[in-house]
């Protein structure tokens, strides 16, 4: 594994300025700055996690396409401003093609680095096919969620519905998981982490802690893991 930095404080600068001057001008006369503090050692970094990746899971892939795009889609947003303000980077599994299929994922932003990994919003069918997983592996779930070494790295977050869901058991004592809408661990981290050159490594060591979530959500929807 070559011995490189991949984001440095150049990186953040560059996204508190993109922030503050979020529009197309800005952004072409600053396109070196995103391509050399930005794209380009995310690019390294998906790369030089590929391996990692590998020894996690056979069945996730670190591509460019891993790196998801600058632009925002502004079609149904009250929001206009033509670019996100933070990097993110999911290595999704191979056999899903959107962000909706499980994962691993790594934000940065000033002020807010995190990894995650599971899967957020899935659609109606995988939905259903985790929960009524949980509810009828409880146990399994619990190892999943709560494991000493999950908790210890993560915690569980993501949307739920109000009420339990239709067709489940309101009384069911895992009834706040089945109210679960994702099953995403996440984990703050610091910008000095995501500076690191050691940063393949320590992400693969991280996401270690929360292979077992993985490997439950992968099984509930009978795809490899």
């Amino acid at each position: 594994m070559p011995d490189r930095r991949y984001f440095s404080r150049r990186t953040f600068a560059f996204l508190r300025d993109l922030e503050e001057n979020n529009d197309r001008a800005w952004f072409a006369s600053h396109r070196d700055r995103y391509e050399r503090d930005v794209r380009e050692p995310a690019l390294r970094l998906i790369e030089d996690f590929g391996p990692h990746l590998a020894k996690l899971s056979p069945h996730f892939r670190a591509t460019p396409r891993s790196l998801f795009r600058i632009h925002r889609d502004t079609r149904f947003s009250k929001d206009k401003s033509p670019y996100k303000t933070a990097i993110g980077v999911q290595f999704r599994h191979d056999l899903g093609k959107d962000a909706h299929a499980p994962g691993f994922y790594f934000h940065l932003a000033p002020g807010e680095v995190f990894l995650a990994l599971g899967i957020w919003h899935p659609d109606a069918v995988a939905l259903r096919s985790i929960r009524e997983r949980i509810a009828d592996d409880g146990t399994g779930w619990k190892r999943a969620s709560r494991g000493r070494k999950f908790a210890a790295t993560f915690r569980l977050e993501g949307d739920s519905l109000q009420r339990p869901p239709k067709g489940f058991d309101a009384d069911h004592p895992l009834v706040d998981d089945l109210r679960r809408k994702d099953f995403i661990g996440v984990r703050d981290v610091t910008q000095a982490f995501a500076t690191s050159k050691n940063l393949p490594g320590a992400l693969a060591e991280q996401y270690r802690a929360g292979l077992p979530l993985m490997r439950f959500l992968c099984e509930a929807l009978s795809v490899p893991f």
